[in-house]
């Protein structure tokens, strides 16, 4: 199976072509989700972004009419060395802050000096973690949120979410996961873009 991100601009486009290249295809609403089934056998399964359910006409301009970005939500990227958090009205940025940490690599020596920079940079890893916290929750624990996309390292986002400050935020916390690299301005608008487009499951014949 291979998982894709379609914008909703492109989701008529994308579904022609499918049948294009596997033959006719049939349409139907399965489970929040509209499902392509080709001649030759293979299969897409087409869901709404940020886990909203799919109950229009089984039919991809539908599909691509009910995508609506929230009123208010948020993204939350973290790694070790850097993070970036916003929150937005539909497609509009409010607000967001992103940040950047110095976190040491890893040392190939040993002994005692691997301890020291072992502890060093858990110390580090430490700070930029309660740096992103800080942020976040200034400009998402605040405020109502209908859903967080977070990306980045697994184990930073889990940590920088333990924050009880941002608990109303975690609880909003979507499915979607983003594998970004180190979160800078264009990682940021291209997490926006990611978040909102919809969600396609392709299994091949």
């Amino acid at each position: 199976m291979t998982a894709l991100l379609v914008p909703a601009g492109r989701v008529v486009r994308w579904c022609a072509n499918f049948a294009d290249r596997h033959g006719p295809t049939s349409y139907a609403v399965v489970a929040g989700a509209l499902t392509l089934t080709a001649e030759d056998g293979s299969t897409a399964g087409l869901r709404l972004p940020l886990d909203e359910v799919f109950a229009g006409e089984p039919t991809p301009e539908a599909l691509a009419d009910a995508v609506t970005p929230p009123a208010a939500w948020g993204v939350l990227l973290v790694r070790k060395g850097g993070f970036a958090v916003a929150r937005l009205a539909g497609e509009r940025l409010v607000e967001h802050k992103i940040g950047q940490r110095h976190v040491q690599g890893r040392t190939k020596a040993g002994g005692q000096s691997q301890q020291r920079f072992a502890r060093r940079r858990d110390n580090q890893a430490r700070a930029a973690y309660e740096a992103a916290a800080e942020h976040a929750a200034r400009i998402l624990g605040g405020h109502r949120l209908d859903a967080l996309v977070v990306g980045g390292d697994a184990g930073a986002v889990d940590t920088v979410l333990e924050d009880t400050r941002l608990a109303r935020a975690a609880a909003r916390r979507t499915t979607l996961w983003l594998p970004v690299g180190d979160p800078k301005r264009a990682v940021l608008d291209q997490a926006v873009q990611d978040a909102l487009a919809v969600r396609v499951d392709v299994t091949n014949a």
